[in-house]
């Protein structure tokens, strides 16, 4: 497999690696070794890689978010910052570009979204993968949640009339909470 021939040079530099702890320090906890050898298991799992590949989508969308405000900014000529303004003048000419524009201002709306909802989900996901999930189900949260935060942000910039937007941010947002009360209900320590 491509994922298994790529991940290779990783488990050798992490076995050697702890080959090396042991070698340095005798005293080192064999079951320390263990334990780092069933993290490494986790990572290589398809769950885990599942997990990277959609985090990686989303964040992407997200950073994408950060070029369309820009965009929007110097095609609406809006900008916040004085130095921002300066190809377009100086002194009185430049002040006439410090304002809100609409268009700014919800790809603003739909970008502060997306951090209030895909961060939650990166730490979240992120356990929930590591909690041993069917790769089945936790492709099914994954899956929902970047179309629901995709689909979210073309309703968002469009716009689509609501409930659209409503609706898939609520679909993002029950994702998460499913895989929160997995991790919870999976490894309580309280």
């Amino acid at each position: 497999m491509e994922i298994e021939t790529s991940l290779s040079p990783l488990k050798c530099k992490f076995k050697t690696e702890i080959h090396q702890l042991q070698h340095c320090h005798p005293s080192w906890p064999s079951v320390r070794y263990a334990e780092m050898a069933e993290l490494a298991q986790l990572i290589d799992s398809e769950v885990f890689l599942a997990y990277a590949t959609y985090t990686t989508i989303v964040l992407l969308k997200m950073m994408l978010m950060s070029v369309t405000t820009a965009f929007f900014r110097i095609t609406r000529k809006a900008f916040s910052n004085p130095e921002d303004t300066v190809t377009f003048g100086k002194g009185e000419n430049a002040k006439k570009y410090l304002r809100t524009d609409p268009d700014v201002e919800r790809v603003r709306r739909g970008h502060l979204n997306d951090l209030e909802n895909i961060v939650p989900f990166i730490g979240i996901g992120l356990l929930y993968a590591l909690s041993g999930p069917a790769l089945s189900t936790a492709l099914l949260h994954f899956r929902i949640f970047v179309g629901a935060r995709i689909f979210h942000t073309i309703a968002y910039l469009t716009p689509l009339p609501q409930p659209s937007r409503g609706l898939s941010w609520a679909a993002g947002y029950a994702v998460t909470i499913s895989m929160a009360y997995r991790v919870l209900t999976t490894g309580l320590y309280l």
